[in-house]
């Protein structure tokens, strides 16, 4: 199905940051764009600011003058809905309120031709309910973009339960005109993005409630080691506290109050005190003007081990060998379980058991830690010591990675630690995804890459760490929780059984 032609006039409802930017979007591309909003001056508001956009991508030499003029005369500030019964595609961006936006399709069905096509730009309403009354409810599909829409690649495209073939051809080929990249998603709560990213947040937060570290370490380990562009905390600030726990909640009770979704309490108590975030000058941060960031913990410097002791294999982590003897540590090898031996020490790589179950079960003192996204190339690891091992005993495992060039946060004894128990949470959900027929694997996993820039998608980034690796971490938080949080998802388990792979 072929893209709607640049002389077909697109239609947008709602001219808030989303609409504008949709707005935006489908101007630069070559259409008309009718513009509308209810409220009286938005719609000419909107293009206002669309200009002014416009015009710092002049300056900043990204587009002629010429290109600015002509993106700015195709957008029409309309004065009412009837302007867009020419409109061949209406995206409305309205107030998230599944009735106002039921009425505004009946509405549009009342004015367009039977050929044009209504979308819906909602992040957490279902499609199927949105065109449910409608005589045509076919002609309805979902097209989330992510703000801010010109610069964010990704749309999720949403078939509801009646979504015709050709419509979702039909917007999938336009979106992909517009230089977007176009993921089609089965029509479920949280879509993907949305869904499979609570992990990020989630765990973080359980992190935090359970005093494992501060903040400030937790945002700096998921960027420094796990690659991450923001930490969880910094991100929930930007986005803002209240509409974050809105989606948590959302999702939570669409899901009939699966424990996987739990919102947390600690989030709910900073929303109650006003605390949102940046747009309220405080949230997990302090953001007032002049305020010090709060710091991060790191561990002093300590000596390092003259030589090591490899038993078995370290997995994934093996680049991480490779710095410890460039720095002229002396590297031994034997068979073995797979860790480091450092003296009565031993360093092993979180597989979603606590440091305290693993001294136990060796009968010596124990530090796990934590995944990188590259060990080649990280600037901190999180270490978990047993409650067996004294600050003394971790001392080598400290200079052991800071001979490497690794900042070491040590943090109490969380089964999975911080990278590694939110990337296999992550994985989990996108298996669900995936088993569920909402998406496909590499959908899945160029939502995440795109729409929350993820250094990996997480189902390809389970398949480095291995998938059994990830099962056993599950696993292991369900046994040392006991929670229906952390139990995998099915289709993963038989990827393991099977020794098989979502890609490839």
């Amino acid at each position: 199905m072929a893209a709607l032609s640049t002389d077909v006039p697109i239609g947008v409802v709602g001219a808030g940051t989303m609409g504008a930017g949709i707005a935006q979007v489908a101007a630069a591309a070559g259409h008309p764009v009718l513009l509308w909003d209810a409220a009286a001056g938005a719609a000419q508001a909107a293009r206002s600011r669309i200009g002014a956009a416009l015009d710092r991508a002049v300056d900043q030499g990204r587009l002629s003058a010429a290109e600015r003029a002509a993106i700015s005369a195709r957008i029409e500030a309309c004065h009412g809905l009837d302007a867009l019964a020419p409109a061949g595609l209406v995206i409305e961006a309205i107030v998230e309120d599944l009735d106002a936006k039921q009425q505004l399709f009946e509405a549009l069905e009342a004015l367009l031709e039977p050929t044009a096509i209504l979308a819906s730009n909602t992040s957490s309403l279902s499609i199927t309910a949105l065109a449910a009354k409608l005589e045509h409810p076919e002609r309805v599909v979902g097209l989330h973009f992510f703000n801010p829409a010109p610069r964010m690649a990704l749309v999720e495209v949403v078939r509801g339960l009646v979504s015709a073939p050709a419509a979702l051809a039909t917007v999938r080929a336009t979106v992909e005109a517009w230089g977007k990249t176009p993921v089609e998603v089965r029509s479920t709560p949280g879509f993907i993005v949305n869904r499979v990213a609570r992990p990020f947040y989630g765990e973080a937060l359980r992190a935090l409630a359970e005093g494992a570290a501060e903040v400030a370490t937790i945002d700096a380990v998921m960027r420094e080691a796990g690659g991450f562009r923001m930490g969880p905390f910094e991100l929930i600030d930007l986005i803002g506290l209240d509409v974050n726990l809105a989606v948590s909640r959302s999702i939570h009770a669409a899901y009939h109050y699966d424990p996987r979704y739990a919102p947390s309490l600690i989030q709910k108590d900073l929303v109650d005190a006003g605390w949102l975030g940046r747009k309220a000058g405080r949230g997990f941060y302090d953001h007032s003007a002049g305020t010090a960031p709060p710091p991060t913990q790191t561990a002093a410097p300590a000596p390092p081990p003259q030589r090591i002791m490899v038993e078995g294999e370290l997995g994934i982590a093996a680049p991480l060998l490779e710095r410890i003897a460039e720095s002229g540590i002396a590297v031994e090898r034997r068979s073995g379980e797979g860790l480091i031996r450092l003296g009565d020490l031993r360093l092993v790589l979180t597989d979603g058991r606590a440091a305290t179950e693993w001294s136990h079960m060796l009968d010596r003192p124990v530090a796990t830690f934590d995944l990188a996204q590259d060990y080649a190339s990280c600037t901190r690891l999180a270490l978990a010591p047993a409650d067996q091992t004294s600050a003394e005993q971790l001392q080598p495992a400290i200079g052991l990675l800071q001979s490497a060039g690794i900042a070491v946060s040590v943090i109490d004894d969380l089964p999975g630690l911080l990278v590694m128990r939110t990337v296999a949470m992550l994985a989990n959900e996108a298996a669900e995804t995936v088993q569920a027929g909402v998406a496909s694997a590499a959908g899945v996993d160029t939502a995440m890459r795109l729409g929350v820039n993820y250094p990996r998608g997480p189902l390809a980034w389970a398949e480095e760490i291995g998938l059994k690796r990830v099962l056993e971490v599950l696993d292991h938080l369900r046994r040392s929780y006991g929670e229906e949080r952390y139990r995998a998802s099915w289709l993963l388990r038989r990827k393991v059984m099977a020794k098989g792979r979502f890609h490839g």
